[in-house]
């Protein structure tokens, strides 16, 4: 995992790789709360492209660094390929917060890949669905 930052746009991604569950987890929420520690409005892409499972131990830092990017201003964006991680979104009804993007640069345009279902979206983190 790791943080990276292009000097000439406020944008700031972090990479994960492997396995996203209880056991890295820990160091996955460390990386998102450093960047997200970065000056404002932070626009934060999540790039999950690499990540070979993940389970729902990594929803509440997503959605911690979500909140705390849309109240300062900014955004956060998740890249995926793998469907097992929209399986996951999509069960929480995270899909709509989620919303899929393929690659980095698409992420930072805001170009999200085909919109999910109507019944795979759902409310914000903390909120009733």
């Amino acid at each position: 995992m790791g943080s990276l930052t292009d000097p000439h746009d406020a944008c700031q991604v972090v990479r994960a790789t492997g396995e996203l569950d209880l056991t890295t987890v820990p160091h996955f929420a460390h990386e998102l709360r450093t960047v997200r520690d970065r000056p404002r409005p932070p626009r934060l892409v999540v790039d999950l492209s690499a990540v070979s499972f993940m389970d729902g131990s990594a929803l509440d830092p997503l959605c911690a660094a979500w909140d705390d990017c849309r109240h300062h201003g900014g955004w956060a964006r998740v890249v995926y390929t793998r469907r097992s991680v929209g399986i996951v979104f999509r069960a929480a009804r995270l899909g709509e917060l989620f919303p899929q993007y393929l690659t980095v640069m698409d992420a930072r345009r805001g170009h999200v890949a085909d919109a999910p279902p109507p019944e795979d979206q759902g409310a914000p983190c903390g909120g009733s669905a």
